[in-house]
């Protein structure tokens, strides 16, 4: 059964070329933040598109090859454990979203952010909106692309260390993920700054904040 989303707005402005702008994976314990950047037609829909959370896996994968078919520009970038371990994962989110934009031919010169915060990208204006995945087309296109450009790569990295089941947990910490690693321990794509060890902080006092920064591992 197909599960139709809200009809999307498909643009915030017309003066400027407009793209959005979205990340994946801020809440896991492992593996990069990815960030995607699309500019679409202004006439392109699809009554699947919507926030990447929102959409079966299944749908998702439609969506992707529709939207870098379709998009005028789309890129994808990322920023690894390491980074993200010595510069926080919401500077490591921003700079994702920078290495995504500068990719993007044309440039854009307005921004849709999902969120509430942005370090402003030189030579664009940008606006950033709170649950923007579901409001903005471009940041939903941007939205999915992210979630499943990093979902590939997870299952890549799962064939490496396939103990820590992030074929299906994607690195988040979900109960199996929180066993593996009281079980084997942390990895060389775990990340450190997330206080995620059991060996240190007397297993997982505090990670449920860290865990309900995004619950879209499915």
């Amino acid at each position: 059964m197909l599960h139709f989303a809200p009809v999307l707005r498909a643009y915030h402005q017309t003066e400027l070329i407009e793209a959005g702008s979205d990340e994946a994976g801020r809440g896991c314990y492992a593996g990069p933040v990815f960030a995607a950047a699309v500019i679409l037609p202004r006439d392109f829909y699809h009554p699947l598109l919507n926030d990447s959370k929102q959409v079966v896996e299944e749908d998702r994968e439609i969506l992707r090859e529709l939207i870098e078919e379709y998009a005028i520009a789309w890129a994808v970038a990322s920023v690894d454990n390491q980074q993200i371990d010595r510069i926080n994962i919401l500077k490591a989110s921003f700079r994702a979203m920078h290495l995504a934009i500068a990719q993007l031919q044309p440039s854009p010169g307005y921004l849709l952010i999902d969120g509430n915060r942005f370090i402003a990208y030189p030579g664009a204006r940008h606006q950033c909106v709170v649950k923007g995945d579901g409001i903005y087309a471009s940041i939903a296109a941007a939205s999915i692309l992210a979630k499943t450009h990093r979902d590939a790569y997870m299952r890549q990295m799962h064939k490496e260390f396939p103990e820590y089941g992030w074929d299906r947990n994607k690195g988040y910490g979900t109960p199996e993920h929180r066993d593996a690693i009281e079980k084997h321990g942390l990895c060389k794509y775990h990340r450190k700054s997330y206080n995620i060890d059991p060996k240190l902080m007397g297993l997982f006092d505090g990670i449920p904040d860290i865990y309900d920064i995004e619950r879209d591992y499915s």
